[in-house]
């Protein structure tokens, strides 16, 4: 199934897309991976979701990748005598560890390693950001706290603790069930919340031990002080805008936002821009102005992928929101201001074989007004080097891994195909050529630009480049 646009698009389901019927709706209208969110619903329904869009990869002929998305250490206040309180400014607000139904006066927050990392003057957000305490004083499981915004406090209510590294690892008890669960089911990428340091990812990389694909998600200031490290070790990330824009000022976030892809473009690894893309279109058929702008930016700024959240799982317009995204990407990407910016951010290839040869079929397709970029990967790490050099062409990625297949959805400008393995650089080529053309990006007399490990299935062994016509 053809796509015709390089970013990818990343869609939540939920209540609003759960049947087989709207899933299949929402891959039509240009979702590429689909994200399962595992705060909230049970397994069941989770299993149901995935096996739809597995049905559907079968039933198309296409790739779609299955993101599921781990709930993380968040943060939360109890439960209300009545449900919920009313806090007033300039009043005090006790916080206590121990388990009780909360009052006016204090509420309980169950989490220890909070009260320890806590100094004088503190601040603490509540229900993201709409209340804020200030820390007075506090001990071993307790804080007295002063009221600075007030507002009505319910039940279970979100906490962040801004500029603070907290002692929690980012893998709660629930997220290692979830996890098990999801990778017996065989999702394709494990997003993981709330990271703080490398060492959170290099432990959740153990545990997943290469069953799925690390996408960390940064929503947590301190992250960003180890970014290089994170970025290194994780296969991909996501800017989590949701829980980040809480605990950082709401003016820094564009240029952390800028950062971040700027760094996994140079990495070389697929960056996710999420949150609120289009948050309007959960009631309304068209999006603000301001809306499709932040969209935009992040396809100007480089991003590989954009998602949605509440639009797709609750919302009351799942497919326009797709469709309205879709065609946000394809304008953006018809720009000539986009192409300039493409041009001028591309990175110097590094000192090595493989990026020397991916450069140079880059340069080359451009030259010769090549129909695409092919490549044949078994892990599918010369196609990420393809996407890292941002073709003017389509890159197709060529693999006999179906896991292989199903991640290369989430990289910018791949189309992945699924094609038997290859024994000979002739077998490769004549099956780069079939492909190209059945999948209707090159006709008789288009010329294709090939790159390839040999011997085959050497991981990171790019080391070929041929140029091929279809006849």
């Amino acid at each position: 199934m053809k796509r015709i646009r390089d970013a990818k698009i990343v869609a939540t389901l939920g209540p609003a897309s759960s049947t087989p019927e709207q899933i299949t709706e929402l891959f039509l209208a240009g979702v590429d991976v689909f994200r399962m969110n595992f705060s909230h619903g049970a397994h069941e329904g989770h299993r149901e979701r995935l096996q739809a869009v597995r049905n559907l990869e079968r039933d198309h002929g296409h790739g779609a990748a299955v993101l599921m998305d781990l709930q993380g250490p968040k943060l939360r206040v109890g439960k209300f005598e009545n449900d919920k309180v009313e806090l007033h400014t300039g009043q005090t607000f006790r916080l206590e560890a121990d388990e009780f139904l909360g009052t006016s006066e204090k509420a309980c927050l169950p989490h220890p390693e909070v009260f320890a990392a806590l100094e004088p003057d503190t601040d603490l957000l509540l229900d993201d950001g709409r209340l804020r305490l200030k820390v007075l004083s506090h001990g071993d499981g307790w804080a007295e706290t002063k009221v600075i915004t007030g507002g009505t406090l319910s039940n279970h209510k979100g906490l962040n603790v801004p500029g603070v590294l907290l002692d929690v690892s980012p893998l709660t008890e629930k997220d290692m069930r979830d996890m098990q669960f999801g990778l017996d089911l065989g999702v394709d990428f494990v997003a993981l919340s709330f990271v703080q340091r490398p060492e959170d990812v290099a432990a959740a990389k153990k545990l997943i031990a290469g069953r799925a694909q690390v996408i960390s998600k940064l929503e947590k200031p301190q992250a960003l002080t180890r970014l290089d490290e994170i970025i290194e070790l994780s296969d991909g990330i996501m800017v989590a805008r949701g829980d980040l824009g809480v605990e950082v000022p709401p003016e820094d976030v564009p240029g952390i936002q800028k950062r971040i892809i700027r760094k996994c473009r140079d990495a070389g690894k697929p960056v996710i821009v999420a949150t609120q893309m289009l948050d309007s279109m959960i009631y309304a058929p068209t999006p603000t102005r301001a809306e499709a702008s932040d969209v935009a930016t992040a396809i100007y700024d480089g991003a590989d992928a954009v998602m949605l959240s509440a639009e797709t799982a609750v919302g009351d317009y799942t497919v326009e929101s797709v469709s309205m995204m879709e065609r946000i990407i394809r304008r953006v990407e018809r720009d000539e201001v986009y192409r300039e910016m493409r041009e001028l951010e591309r990175r110097a290839p590094e000192k090595t074989a493989a990026d020397a040869i991916t450069a140079a079929a880059r340069q080359v397709a451009d030259t010769i007004s090549a129909a695409a970029v092919v490549t044949f990967s078994s892990t599918g790490s010369t196609t990420l080097r393809a996407a890292r050099e941002r073709p003017k062409v389509p890159i197709f990625g060529l693999t006999p891994r179906l896991d292989t297949a199903r991640r290369q959805a989430l990289i910018w400008g791949v189309h992945s195909v699924l094609t038997e393995d290859c024994h000979t650089f002739g077998e490769m080529v004549s099956k780069a050529l079939h492909a190209a053309k059945t999948e209707g990006y090159a006709g008789p007399g288009d010329a294709i630009v090939i790159t390839a490990g040999v011997p085959f299935g050497t991981p990171g062994a790019t080391n070929i480049l041929r140029i091929a016509w279809v006849e």
